[in-house]
């Protein structure tokens, strides 16, 4: 009986300890468990998505705010319904490969952005801090992390880069706009000062041309006076070879015999004179033509011809200066529906220009003549590639190389001589020097506005920039330029282009 009573006792002290284990594990319990809902309630406080997920493409955990970023009520419909996260999650399912092999060699991620998908179907940006966990062996097990919202930023740098397009298109536009203004006022105000010089040249040739007709009308009777006066004074001598001696004092003094041979000739050279007044004044109203606000048939030879009339004083021999030759070579054209006195402006400018390179040239090369005299300007000018399509005609042989020369030329294309119909006539002008050339550089540049090579109060740089506009915008046609710098072979050629009928 007493060994029954001793076993007894211990199992019901064992009863006793074992229920203070367990009352004391149950206030431990008890314990932790404030702190285990605190430890919960910041996780889903926290405004980053929180999350664990494995290498299968599915979330081992996460918070709220996750849930909420990617439009879940609850982190258990996210757990349950994303059941492959690189398919349905990102909007390009290589991010989460490429997530993971950044895990395997660097086992930490930050600032990975993404475009992901939220329920609805609608796009976010997110960024994720990601990091490896790994077992023993440096094995990836899983990978967890905080997911950012960034949609509002994304869509601000966006925004911010459009408008930074946006504005940077309008500056763009602005300054296009700004150069055109420019352009357009610098052209209207040479078209305005042309129109005055224009009716100026007009009005003053209008003025000489009354008293100029009037001596060269006379002088045709003056001749003819003088012609009867001079014949009457040859029957005097004739029947009286004797005068008395006063008469013959005063025919010794004046030197009637030389009168008599010399006075024809100096009515003669003052009814040239006058004709030359004359061809001058008209080529100042037909160079002007400020009656034309009207496209009317133009004979370009006329202009051409009327326009050399005017320059004719930079192109005459004076003093040590030799003068410029200029050889007209005119092919058939007939009358060009055309402005008349801005196609005789483009010509002035052209000739001008023309004149300018010869003068320069002649003086860089005053003491450095050609270095093999046998070469000649035809020879050269024909085997260059660039003028083999343009320039059927050659240059004259046997002409001084160290000469200045322009030359005219004028044709018809456009025509078919088969059919003998017009497909489309065009009237071609060439200008050609054999001045020292255009370089490459200059001549990409030469239709610029306001781009000049000439010295400071030389040029404004404007002639061939309005010469293209006349030509190409007044009258559809086309302007362009060849030249050659090559020693012994320098050429400028500008080739110009005009529909026989707009």
């Amino acid at each position: 009986m007493k060994i029954f009573g001793t076993q007894t006792e211990q199992f019901n002290l064992t009863n006793q300890q074992l229920a203070m284990g367990i009352a004391k594990c149950t206030r431990a319990q008890e314990t932790l468990r404030p702190a285990q809902k605190s430890d919960h309630s910041i996780v889903d406080k926290v405004v980053e998505g929180i999350f664990q997920a494995n290498l299968d493409g599915r979330y081992i955990s996460c918070n709220q705010a996750l849930a909420n970023i990617y439009g879940y009520e609850s982190t258990e419909q996210l757990v349950l319904d994303m059941t492959e996260i690189g398919q349905k999650l990102y909007a390009d399912p290589q991010r989460r490969v490429q997530i993971i092999e950044l895990l395997k060699s660097q086992n930490c991620v930050e600032g990975f952005e993404s475009q992901v998908y939220r329920r609805d179907g609608s796009l976010i940006w997110i960024s994720e801090n990601v990091r490896a966990v790994q077992d023993e062996n440096g094995n990836l097990l899983y990978y967890e992390g905080f997911v950012t919202d960034i949609s509002q930023k994304k869509f601000a740098q966006q925004y911010l880069q459009q408008s930074q397009a946006q504005f940077q298109a309008q500056a763009q536009q602005l300054e296009i706009t700004l150069s055109k203004l420019q352009h357009t006022q610098t052209q209207l105000m040479e078209k305005e000062n042309m129109s005055r010089i224009g009716q100026l040249v007009a009005g003053v040739a209008h003025e000489i041309n009354n008293p100029v007709n009037c001596v060269c009308n006379n002088l045709i009777h003056a001749s003819q006076y003088a012609e009867d006066l001079l014949n009457l004074l040859r029957l005097y001598t004739k029947h009286y070879p004797q005068p008395v001696p006063e008469i013959q004092q005063a025919a010794e003094a004046i030197e009637l015999d030389f009168l008599m041979e010399d006075f024809p000739k100096t009515l003669s050279s003052m009814q040239l004179g006058a004709d030359r007044i004359r061809q001058i004044v008209e080529s100042l109203r037909l160079f002007s033509r400020v009656e034309q606000a009207q496209m009317t048939l133009v004979d370009l030879h006329q202009g051409i011809d009327s326009t050399l009339v005017i320059i004719n004083h930079r192109i005459q021999p004076n003093g040590d200066n030799p003068g410029i030759e200029v050889i007209k070579e005119y092919g058939y054209l007939p009358m060009v529906k055309c402005y008349g006195s801005l196609i005789n402006q483009v010509f002035m400018n052209l000739l001008c220009n023309a004149i300018d390179a010869l003068e320069e040239s002649k003086q860089q090369q005053s003491t450095d003549p050609f270095e093999d005299s046998s070469i000649n300007f035809q020879e050269t000018i024909t085997s260059d590639s660039a003028l083999a399509t343009t320039d059927s005609q050659s240059l004259p042989v046997g002409k001084e190389q160290n000469s200045s020369t322009i030359w005219i030329r004028t044709e018809l294309i456009g025509v078919d001589t088969e059919q003998g119909e017009d497909t489309n006539p065009r009237a071609v002008i060439k200008i050609i020097d054999n001045g020292s050339g255009i370089t490459e550089q200059v001549k990409a540049r030469l239709f610029e506005p306001f781009f000049t090579t000439k010295a400071v109060g030389k040029g404004t740089g404007l002639g061939l920039s309005i010469s293209r506009q006349i030509i190409v915008e007044k009258h559809h046609g086309d302007i362009s330029c060849i030249s050659s710098t090559e020693q012994g072979a320098e050429f400028t050629e500008f080739r110009i282009e005009i529909p026989i009928r707009q």
